[in-house]
């Protein structure tokens, strides 16, 4: 079974040598450096989710990500995801055609709505226009991947006569949308053939299996050609599982208590649930790399994956340790990864 092994971020703000918040500027500049790793030990993607609001530093990935490429040689580049209900496609699509060509023909787009909504009253957009935001913009998008003059008529932006965007790619935007677990979203995925991007942060991952029995269906029904499916989930990997869950617990209680309260959940975040997360049965992919491995390796298996793509950065972790996560995922894991799939 073949599969790609990659990384995703949000920017997150991390903490110096000194244990105190770094600079925005300087979690970007880490970014670099953290994805000049990654296509060094032999990783296929790199992704840069957009976000604005404190905790990430990145709000505009494509930037970053045309820093990236001048930094890497084979890495396929991409975000995690492009907020595309608070943007315009046609930004959109010529910002990552622009892309495409600085880095020789590596950028991705991953869609979505985004699991924040800053960017909605940032931008003045209205939350009650979620869904026909969407809708609409991702049908507009998907005319535009044709490269050829577009007429589109919809109510969140102005009409399109007959009109062109540059610059053209040379061998066309790979593109997928990033889904939370809406089977409407999946369907609409599969209507507009793109790649299906699952974003599973919680729960047991073999419960979206449902979902990529039904994107399977939906190509079929659409005519479709067969397109990738692919994992993103949250980990960190250290020398042993104990090294592994004990950095990363304090960062994941943080944020999540922080979402929660946003959100108004229920109850506080504790060891007893990260442990369960952590296990066989959950979405956190964190320990030694061997414990990852067989995780990731399982999870590829259940749910029929092209690519899985590893949140590496979650909350404050320093540097280093996000640098030694990244090499062991490149050097130990992915090479165990496909040595544990060979013979399926």
């Amino acid at each position: 079974m073949d599969i790609e092994l990659g990384l995703d971020t949000f920017g997150d703000v991390t903490r110096g040598p000194d244990g105190e918040r770094i600079s925005d500027a300087q979690a970007i500049r880490d970014i670099v450096a953290q994805a000049k790793l990654a296509d060094e030990v032999g990783l296929q993607f790199f992704g840069i989710g957009e976000h604005h609001r404190p905790e990430f530093a990145v709000s505009s990935p494509e930037i970053v990500l045309a820093a990236i490429a001048s930094a890497t040689e084979r890495i396929r580049l991409g975000t995690a995801v492009t907020v595309l209900s608070s943007d315009d496609p046609v930004r959109v699509y010529e910002r990552f055609a622009t892309l495409d060509a600085v880095s020789d023909g590596r950028a991705e787009v991953i869609l979505g709505r985004g699991s924040f909504i800053e960017s909605f009253p940032l931008f003045g957009y209205d939350l009650h226009d979620y869904e026909v935001l969407f809708e609409e913009k991702l049908g507009l998008f998907v005319q535009l991947m044709g490269e050829k003059p577009v007429t589109w008529h919809g109510t969140t932006r102005a009409s399109l006569e007959d009109a062109d965007v540059f610059p053209k790619t040379a061998n066309g935007l790979t593109a997928w949308v990033g889904v939370g677990g809406s089977p409407e979203s999946v369907v609409r995925t599969a209507r507009h053939g793109l790649g299906l991007m699952l974003a599973i942060i919680g729960g047991s991952p073999a419960r979206f299996r449902p979902y990529v029995d039904l994107f399977h269906k939906s190509l079929a029904s659409y005519e479709r050609a067969a397109a990738p499916i692919g994992v993103h989930s949250p980990g960190h990997i250290a020398p042993s599982d104990e090294q592994a869950w004990d950095e990363l617990y304090p960062e994941m209680a943080q944020m999540r208590e922080k979402i929660g309260r946003e959100r108004g959940w229920m109850g506080s975040y504790n060891r007893l649930q990260f442990q369960n997360e952590v296990g066989p049965e959950g979405a956190v992919y964190a320990g030694s790399p061997e414990r990852v491995a067989r995780k990731i390796a399982d999870t590829v298996r259940t749910l029929g994956l092209s690519r899985f793509d590893l949140k590496f950065a979650n909350g404050g972790l320093e540097q280093d340790k996000l640098l030694r996560s990244i090499e062991l995922y490149g050097t130990e894991v992915a090479p165990r990864v496909r040595e544990l799939l060979a013979d399926d």
